[in-house]
């Protein structure tokens, strides 16, 4: 073969070459080109999508809620687990007036109905019997007004605070004298009545229990004493 014949194969290899990659180019462009959306048709349908909703009123989107038209807060009517709570609510006050005495009863301001539901349910016996009746006191609370008898509840509840502090204050003073000698000095200065021999023999036998693991016998009485001795405040 000749060099011209050569140098003409080569030529033509070089061209069928490039002829197949130009072809690879042209199928990935073809395949792109189908999986975009021509410009012009997507144009199209974001103005169909316009009309579309210039056309048709706007829908609400989603339930419950959100289908509701906009209220104010305050008026919206309560809600039923809010209006149930108060319910309990109510049926736990009136069962926390079945505990009271008969003085304190007689002190708050709340129609004889009730007072004699209260009455009737401290005389039941049976818990069936109870159940029902401290859902009927409930039902009767839902007409009175509750603060007046919360306000009442608390002061009563107050006066106890104030008794168990003055139990607590008669604690620390029997640890004192027991911890320390200087505490019943101080004790005599506060209070001269005080029986001094009774409770340095009570001290003395209270301290002799803690050591042997004896009863404390010694230790209660010291208590009472110190009872006797400090007035509760009124």
């Amino acid at each position: 073969m000749s060099t011209h014949d050569e140098s003409t194969d080569q030529k033509n290899h070089q061209d069928i070459n490039e002829f197949d990659a130009s072809d690879e180019l042209n199928d990935f462009d073809d395949d792109e080109d189908e999986s975009l959306p021509d410009e012009d048709e997507q144009y199209d349908d974001e103005d169909q999508e316009d009309d579309d909703q210039d056309a048709a009123p706007a829908r609400p989107q989603g339930r419950g809620l959100r289908s509701l038209p906009v209220v104010e807060e305050e008026e919206l009517p309560p809600s039923k687990t809010k209006i149930k709570k108060q319910m309990h609510d109510l049926r736990d006050l009136g069962e926390e007036l079945t505990g009271l005495g008969k003085d304190q009863l007689a002190q708050l301001d709340i129609p004889e109905s009730l007072r004699d539901a209260i009455r009737e349910m401290q005389r039941m016996k049976t818990f069936g019997a109870k159940r029902r009746q401290i859902q009927y006191i409930g039902k009767l609370m839902r007409d009175i007004d509750p603060a007046p008898i919360l306000a009442k509840l608390d002061a009563w509840k107050g006066v106890s605070k104030q008794h168990i502090g003055y139990m607590h204050q008669l604690e620390r003073w029997r640890e004192r004298l027991l911890e320390s000698d200087s505490a019943l000095t101080e004790l005599l200065t506060a209070y001269p009545q005080t029986d001094v021999q009774r409770l340095r023999t009570l001290i003395r036998n209270a301290l002799k229990e803690r050591e042997t693991g004896k009863p404390a016998k010694n230790f209660r009485e010291l208590f009472q004493v110190l009872r006797e001795t400090i007035p509760e405040p009124t």
